[in-house]
């Protein structure tokens, strides 16, 4: 990595954070889903009980990347783990080792607080992330289904046997 700096995003910054959460979405051609506000982000990382949490890397004092991660638990191992939501740098920023960077800063916190993993999703079309994730270590866990409830389906969910 040539010259970039890695720490958390302060209050004030869920703009920053916002603009690369949209700016992800793009790459990932799913910018017709966020819905999240900028008031939203600032709640979730700033509020009285954050659940989530994010890192910056920045070049020259300007914020390049981040990474937006929360705890998670895997009952089979009986600890906790970092479940990475979203990691992106921007392109031009691209080739300076600011990806592995980010990753290799979150695998130390789960190293120093006994964590068991660290895991996150990539879109399968995604050859380029996939195979950087290969290069670093991470497997595929190609067994499993991702599978989610969201919007009406949630909420009919909620109330079967009310």
């Amino acid at each position: 990595m040539s010259g970039g700096v890695i720490r958390p995003a302060r209050p004030g910054e869920a703009g920053v954070v916002l603009s690369f959460i949209r700016a992800l979405a793009v790459y990932e051609k799913l910018e017709h889903e966020v819905t999240a506000t900028e008031a939203m982000i600032d709640a979730a990382l700033f509020g009285e009980h954050p659940r989530a949490f994010c890192d910056l890397i920045e070049e020259a004092g300007r914020p390049v990347g981040f990474a937006l991660w929360f705890y998670n638990f895997s009952t089979f191992e009986g600890k906790h783990g970092i479940y990475l939501e979203d990691l992106f740098v921007l392109p031009e920023a691209r080739g300076r080792g600011y990806g592995k960077a980010l990753l290799a800063h979150l695998a130390r916190r789960c190293v120093a607080e006994g964590l068991g993993r660290l895991q996150w999703w990539v879109l399968d079309w995604n050859t380029p992330s996939i195979d950087f994730y290969r290069g670093l270590g991470a497997r595929p866990m190609d067994e499993w289904t991702v599978m989610r409830v969201d919007g009406d389906a949630l909420v009919r969910l909620a109330e079967a046997g009310t």
